[in-house]
């Protein structure tokens, strides 16, 4: 059974490590910030100028000032700080966020990334995605693996324009965790219920399967 938008963020969560800062890109990779472990010390950033972001806020909680670069209503924990953009970026640019999780319209087995346009469709702007890609070393992207009409996201080579070339090291998808290295997809967990040969049929790129595959542990 694909996991939920819900379940691929608790999975992301797990590769939050007490310490960090993480950015976490619009739209799916937003819903990390639920489910950071209880106790752990780390700070969410955001493009436009916000350092410590907490989780999603409730209906007494919500501030309509205090929003993401997505412009979605946040909280903001103990200790953050509030800044402008050209100093958030300096931050991203300078290499010091520790992860970033990204969503992405298509991810090859060189480990490049197209997460910005599609042609022909409305287009708001790069936002940004590529000085992430820039500027982190420790890259997820969070994504489903095939779009909805089924064909497989996980490629040979992408097809849409790039938003940044070879610097993906994981993508974790509603059916699997996947690494990219050695010009392949490697299957390292699969979602519960979610057979090998199922991953195999929806992923276009090379995918290299090595001994038993355990499920996820969400």
């Amino acid at each position: 059974m694909a996991l939920s938008r819900e379940q691929m963020a608790q999975r992301v969560a797990k590769e939050l490590k007490d310490g960090f800062y993480v950015n976490l890109g619009i739209g799916i990779p937003t819903l990390v910030a639920n489910y950071v472990p209880d106790g752990m010390q780390l700070m969410l950033q955001s493009e436009n100028g916000l350092l410590g972001m907490g989780e999603f806020p409730t209906e007494e909680t919500i501030d309509a000032d205090l929003i993401n670069a997505g412009k979605q209503t946040v909280t903001a924990v103990k200790g953050a700080s509030f800044f402008s953009s050209a100093e958030s970026f300096a931050m991203i640019r300078g290499g010091h966020v520790d992860l970033t999780v990204l969503g992405a319209f298509e991810v090859d087995v060189n480990g490049s990334i197209a997460s910005w346009m599609i042609p022909g469709k409305l287009i708001k702007g790069m936002g940004g995605a590529m000085d992430l890609v820039a500027g982190a070393d420790n890259i997820i992207v969070m994504m489903t693996h095939a779009d909805k009409r089924g064909n497989s996201k996980l490629l040979p080579l992408c097809e849409l324009p790039l938003t940044g070339y070879g610097c993906i090291k994981r993508v974790i998808t509603d059916l699997a965790l996947l690494e990219i290295k050695d010009g392949a997809f490697h299957l390292i967990e699969r979602a519960p219920g979610v057979s090998v040969e199922e991953i195999q049929s929806k992923t276009a790129g090379k995918l290299v399967v090595e001994g038993d595959v355990p499920e996820m542990v969400i």
